[in-house]
């Protein structure tokens, strides 16, 4: 018995997921895409922060989490992906939280999205039900 066999899903669930995790990527493509550019309000939005005012460090961030995404998006990958989203998620919950960020609406974001991320990916793999059965 192969794992997809073992840890079927229904078709909603399966459109569920595939749902869930096109929101994290369209989501992700924005943030990427927006730093990509040497746009000011992202350099400056950063300093609060306590990230420098630079485009290049805004660029890095903007290519970290496309590469990321990309890989998430691709069914092959998407576990790797999944890991390294939730590492970048990491980063921005640690940045909110050591600036004394609003808790529910900026802080725990990152912990929203996480949730969202696995959750899609959960209803789409079949690798990671076989890896975390919630139920037998």
């Amino acid at each position: 018995m192969t794992i997809a066999q073992s840890t079927s899903v229904s078709s909603p669930a399966l459109w569920t997921g595939r749902v869930l995790s096109a929101i994290i990527v369209l989501f992700m493509i924005l943030d990427g895409v927006i730093k990509l550019p040497p746009l000011d309000v992202v350099t400056q939005t950063m300093v609060p922060l306590g990230w420098p005012a630079d485009a290049n460090v805004a660029r890095m961030l903007g290519v970290i989490g496309l590469i990321s995404t990309a890989l998430y998006a691709l069914p092959r990958t998407s576990v790797l992906g999944a890991i390294l989203l939730t590492a970048y998620l990491g980063g921005a919950i640690a940045t909110h939280a050591r600036v004394g960020s609003p808790l529910l609406s900026h802080t725990l974001f990152g912990v929203y999205l996480g949730i969202i991320l696995w959750g899609g990916l959960y209803l789409r793999d079949p690798r990671v039900r076989a890896l975390i059965p919630f139920s037998r």
